[in-house]
């Protein structure tokens, strides 16, 4: 069916540096421009990812990258977004808007750009997102297609689930669907039948603590995921800013996030005693002629302070 449309209907799509709307930025844009009538009309960008504020190209994530394939080089000689944002606006300022997950992620991206084209290039644009219409595509999908318990045991399993959200009912219910499950996409080699890849295949973020607000990268190792460290592993923030910790102990976090917490800061005290032990158990700097007693001081001093 062809849309009904009064106005055109701008569907687009952005690629990224990472998923922090703060301080990540846009490397690729499409715009697909329906216009009333059925006329499409296409356009996308490759944009250097620029830091305004520093001047200098933004990095792109490693994680980000393996799933865009687009590297810095790529992007060498491509023009930043301040130097589009005026076709990006003439694109965007007679249209409504449309997306698959926009209203989350890319529409925020978008407005971000604008924004700092706006305060660091002093620049005035004449377009304000927050007043256009928005049609996210991917909500509707869930809107119509439920993800509960229910629809999955009717889609998975051929009838309706009888007596739902009594535990009993629901706990039966999940390992028939996951049976199901098993049944329907077999030979598919993302679902086997092998309880630790099903477990990595259906976890989308290994978190440390069950709120998430610490999760692993692609080193294992524990990262803060929100606030003012968000992307930065747990062992920086302790030794930049060890009273970090002591703020999570007595914040309204949950007791399990205070305990994994904690863990990680008993971890990061040993392995510093152990260091500094180590240091203080090194042999002795040798006597050499000429030596004064203030010599070395300062070296050891600086051991002790780190």
């Amino acid at each position: 069916m062809e849309l009904n449309l009064e106005r055109p209907l701008l569907f687009f799509d952005i690629e990224s540096t990472g998923l922090n709307i703060a301080s990540d930025s846009i490397i690729e844009l499409c715009f697909v421009k329906i216009l009333p009538g059925g006329e499409q009309r296409v356009k996308t960008w490759r944009v250097k990812p620029w830091d305004y504020e520093h001047n200098c190209q933004r990095a792109i994530n490693p994680s980000a990258q393996a799933v865009h394939g687009i590297s810095a080089e790529d992007l060498a000689d491509c023009p930043t977004f301040s130097d589009i944002a005026d076709e990006v606006v003439e694109w965007i300022a007679d249209s409504d808007l449309a997306g698959f997950n926009s209203a989350k992620f890319d529409l925020p991206m978008l407005a971000e750009e604008i924004e700092r084209v706006r305060r660091w290039r002093s620049r005035e644009l004449p377009i304000d997102l927050h007043h256009m219409k928005m049609v996210d595509v991917q909500n509707i999908f869930h809107a119509m297609e439920p993800r509960t318990l229910k629809a999955a045991y009717l889609f998975y399993c051929g009838r309706d689930l009888e007596n739902a959200h009594a535990a009993e009912a629901d706990t039966l219910a999940t390992y028939e669907v996951l049976k199901g499950q098993l049944d329907r996409y077999a030979g598919d080699p993302r679902i086997e039948n092998n309880v630790d890849k099903l477990a990595k295949f259906s976890t989308k973020q290994r978190t440390v603590d069950y709120a998430g607000r610490l999760v692993l990268n692609d080193k294992d190792e524990p990262v803060v995921s929100f606030g003012k460290h968000k992307g930065k592993t747990a062992r920086e923030v302790y030794f930049s800013e060890p009273s970090y910790f002591a703020w999570i102990d007595n914040g309204d976090f949950t007791l399990d996030t205070k305990r994994q917490f904690a863990l990680l800061k008993a971890q990061f005290e040993a392995e510093r005693k152990a260091a500094y032990q180590e240091r203080k158990t090194a042999a002795p700097i040798p006597r050499t002629k000429g030596y004064t007693p203030f010599e070395g001081l300062g070296d050891l001093f600086s051991q002790e302070k780190d």
